[in-house]
């Protein structure tokens, strides 16, 4: 079903199908690729608190209306809010994001996404911390955060660094594009469906007997394929990501990968080293140390230093590349970001621990999130 209503409300922003035991929840911002707005967030916490404890509902499906389900937070009002020197208004933004996630996650009833068309940064934390994650021959999966100064924020560190060997590291680092077989191989979605079947397996999931997460899983296997994972794919390369990503700094992981590409050259690795180039020497750092912790941590664990690092970005003390990389690539578009420190090697250890500490401020706490009484989260099930 297609839904033309984009007016400003949050109601409108996010639209509710009621279909006997199933919520479809359909994100409605098409025009700016359904980005996550401060409303959307507010409204999915809302409707998913009430749907929990609601026994006429037994499972949620989550889609984006257009040709994005996703493509991440709205960061350009959380870079406004800084320039006017609010970084606690963005701060705020991220809080609800990542309670949201954390929510997503450790979520009683399974949550269906349907990962049909773009899927990036935000986008990803409103599904991939779900039971079940549909993608298509039209997914598009990115974490492009380093490009923009930030970091692979909403949990990531925690789906990111559960992936085989250290794909998660080339994928927050490089913040290169996965199709949809690509993120099924790798464990980022549970099952591929051409697109032409999706109204079909949607209508069939709302008439299912959802009691059983196993009647649930027979119906997806029923629509399910297993694609082709195209022959230059990097996930085919993985004995030469284990080799280069699992350096322990970033500097030499761009050396093993340069020397791979002095033997091979390879297109992945030269687009790699290029993406790295680019990126924020900053937030590679940050970005690296987070999805190492990351291996170690629960989510909610994740999620808590995730929000410290966030608010140090916002506050901009070490570094302000996150205005900087908004500038460059969201705002003039001009691609060409100034970043400071703008070398890896001008990026000392004490910058980075920085990023990892309390937050110095008189008014500032720790993420809270809220009691869960399933804590084992339903992130990456099939891991």
């Amino acid at each position: 079903m297609a839904f033309h209503n984009t007016a400003g409300s949050e109601f409108d922003q996010v639209l509710v199908q009621n279909k006997q035991y199933v919520r479809v929840l359909v994100l409605n911002r098409p025009k700016q690729l359904n980005a996550l707005s401060d409303r959307m967030i507010s409204r999915l916490l809302e409707l998913f608190l009430a749907y929990e404890e609601d026994p006429n509902v037994k499972l949620i499906l989550l889609k984006g209306n257009g040709k994005a389900f996703s493509a991440g937070g709205d960061v350009a009002a959380v870079v406004h809010d800084i320039r006017e020197g609010n970084w606690r208004l963005g701060a705020n933004f991220f809080e609800k994001e990542f309670i949201l996630n954390y929510i997503m996650a450790t979520y009683r009833k399974p949550q269906v996404s349907i990962l049909n068309g773009i899927v990036m940064g935000g986008g990803a934390g409103a599904s991939l911390h779900g039971r079940f994650r549909i993608v298509t021959e039209k997914t598009v999966f990115a974490m492009p955060e380093t490009a923009l100064g930030l970091f692979p924020d909403v949990g990531s560190s925690y789906f990111l660094s559960r992936l085989p060997g250290f794909f998660g590291e080339y994928v927050g680092l490089t913040g290169t594009r996965l199709d949809g077989p690509e993120m099924l191989a790798c464990g980022l979605a549970t099952h591929f469906v051409p697109s032409t079947k999706l109204s079909l397996l949607e209508e069939e999931l709302c008439k299912a007997n959802l009691d059983d997460l196993l009647n649930i899983d027979k119906l997806f296997d029923k629509y399910a394929e297993q694609p082709v994972l195209k022959e230059k794919s990097a996930y085919r390369k993985l004995n030469i990501i284990e080799k280069c990503f699992a350096c322990r700094t970033v500097e030499e992981i761009l050396s093993a990968l340069e020397k791979e590409n002095a033997e091979r050259n390879d297109d992945w690795i030269s687009a790699a080293i290029e993406s790295m180039k680019k990126a924020s020497p900053t937030s590679l750092k940050i970005a690296l140390r987070s999805i190492r912790e990351g291996r170690l941590q629960g989510v909610g664990q994740c999620l808590v230093r995730e929000y410290r690092m966030v608010c140090h970005v916002l506050k901009g003390e070490v570094s302000r590349d996150f205005i900087e990389g908004c500038r460059a690539i969201l705002v003039d578009k001009d691609k060409k970001p100034k970043w400071k420190p703008s070398r890896l090697d001008l990026v000392s250890d004490n910058m980075v621990n920085h990023y990892f500490s309390k937050v110095n401020d008189e008014a500032w706490m720790d993420l809270k999130l809220p009691a869960r009484s399933n804590l084992p989260a339903s992130a990456m099930a099939k891991l």
